[in-house]
C-alpha cells in the first residue's frame, strides 16, 4: 500500500535515525540526513513534526568518544548514546545480570570516559568433595573464589593458580591441606642381665637390681591432602632417659665345693686354708620380729648370712658347702660365736634345711 508524504510517521523517522547512527560508526557524523529529516518534518502534522525535531537534535549533537576495555584489550568507540546502557545497546553489547561493568549502567556518558566490560564464563569448582557450576565475570581464580565465599587455608592446595585470570570453562579444584604437629614418648625396654650366684639354690632367681627402662621423645609432622591417608614426617627424636639393665642372680648352689671350683666359679687360690667348724641354722626375712633389712642394710634372703661379728666380721665372703656362696650381712641376738644363720627364700627351703654341722670356708 502506498503512503502519501502526510503518513510518514515517528517510526520511519526512528528507523532513519537507527540508519544514521551504524552509518556515522567510526566515522564523521552524517549531517545531511538531519538535514533531509528536517525537510521532511515540514510535510507531517504538528504531533508527528515534534517526534522528527527530536531525532534531528539527536543527530545533529557532537559524537562523544569512549573507551572500552575487554578481553586484555581497550579501543575507542565514538557513541551519540547518553548514558552507558545505551552505550552498549548501539553497540549491540548484551550486558547480563553477572556481567562486569565498572561503572553503573544508568551512568552519564562524558567524552573520554573508560568503562571495563567482563562477560560472565561458565566454570566448575570443586572445594574438597564439593563441586559447584557457576557464571562468574571474575578477573582471576582469586576474585572467582572470594565471590563464592571460599575461605582457604595457609597450606590448601588451589589449581589453577590464585593470580591466573579467569577463562571460560576453567575448572578450578581447591584441595584441603591439613598438617600439625604430634609428640610421641615411646617406652626403651630395659635389657636383662643373668649372673650366676652359688649364694642361691639351683633354679632360684633373683632380681639383684631392677635397673629401669628408658625413654625416647619424637617430634612427628602429619600432612593430610583431601581424605588422603596422613602422611607422617619425623622432625626430631631425642633420648630423654637412658635404659639400666636388670640383672637377675640365677642359683647354681647344689654343687659341691669341688665342682664349684672346678667350674671356676670361684678361683682356688681365693679359698682359704682354714676352714670354720659352725653350727648352721637356717632363716627367712619373713621370720617374727625380721623387717627383711639386714645389718650391712641388704635385703634378707639366700645368699646373706648372719654372724657374730667378733668372731666373722661383716661384708666377709665365705663359701658354704650344700649352701654356696654368702656374704656376711647380718647380726642376730642368738648368733654367737661359731653360730651361723644362713637365709633362706622360702620358708620351706629354711625347714628343709633345718640345724645342722657344716663347714664354712672363707674366701679372700
Amino acid at each position: 500500500m502506498r503512503r502519501t508524504a502526510n503518513e510518514v510517521t515517528a517510526r520511519d523517522v526512528l528507523e532513519i535515525q537507527k540508519g544514521a547512527v551504524l552509518i556515522g560508526h567510526n566515522q564523521k557524523p552524517v549531517t545531511f540526513v538531519a538535514t533531509s529529516l528536517l525537510a521532511l518534518g515540514l510535510l507531517l502534522g504538528t504531533g508527528a513534526r515534534a517526534s522528527a525535531e527530536d531525532v534531528t537534535s539527536t543527530l545533529s549533537a557532537p559524537a562523544t568518544s569512549v573507551w572500552l576495555a575487554q578481553d586484555g584489550n581497550e579501543s575507542a568507540y565514538p557513541t551519540r548514546a547518553s548514558t552507558v546502557l545505551g552505550f552498549f545497546k548501539e553497540h549491540r553489547l548484551a550486558v547480563g545480570d553477572d556481567d562486569y561493568v565498572s561503572v553503573p549502567l544508568d551512568s552519564a556518558v562524558h567524552d573520554g570516559m573508560h568503562v571495563e566490560y567482563r562477560p560472565a564464563v561458565p566454570v566448575i569448582v570443586f572445594v574438597g568433595d564439593k563441586q559447584r557450576e557457576v557464571r562468574s565475570s571474575s578477573a582471576t581464580i582469586e576474585d572467582l573464589l572470594a565471590s563464592l565465599h571460599v575461605k582457604l587455608g595457609p597450606s590448601d592446595e588451589i589449581t589453577p593458580s590464585l593470580d591466573s585470570p579467569l577463562l571460560p570453562n576453567t575448572v578450578v579444584r581447591v584441595v584441603r591441606v591439613k598438617t600439625w604437629v604430634a609428640r610421641f614418648v615411646k617406652t626403651i625396654p630395659q635389657p636383662v642381665v643373668r649372673r650366676k650366684l652359688a649364694s642361691l639354690e639351683r633354679g632360684v632367681s633373683r632380681v639383684i637390681n631392677p635397673g629401669r627402662s628408658g625413654r625416647r621423645e619424637t617430634i612427628v609432622r602429619f600432612v593430610q591432602r583431601g581424605d588422603d591417608r596422613p602422611l607422617r614426617t619425623t622432625i626430631a627424636t631425642r633420648l630423654l632417659r637412658k635404659a639400666r639393665p636388670k640383672i637377675v642372680g640365677v642359683g647354681i648352689a647344689r654343687l659341691d665345693f669341688g665342682d664349684y671350683v672346678r667350674n671356676q666359679i670361684v678361683e682356688v687360690a681365693h679359698v682359704a686354708g682354714n676352714a670354720v667348724q659352725m653350727i648352721a641354722t637356717a632363716y627367712v626375712a619373713g621370720c617374727y620380729g625380721c623387717s627383711g633389712i639386714t645389718a650391712l642394710g641388704l635385703p634378707a634372703g639366700h645368699g646373706v648370712v648372719a654372724v657374730d661379728p667378733r668372731f666373722i666380721p661383716l661384708g666377709t665372703k665365705l663359701y658354704v658347702p650344700g649352701y654356696g656362696r654368702a656374704l656376711a650381712g647380718d647380726t642376730g641376738g642368738a648368733i654367737k660365736g661359731r653360730r651361723i644363720d644362713l637365709g633362706f627364700n622360702s620358708l620351706a627351703a629354711a625347714r628343709a634345711f633345718g640345724r645342722r654341722k657344716i663347714t664354712v670356708y672363707v674366701l679372700r
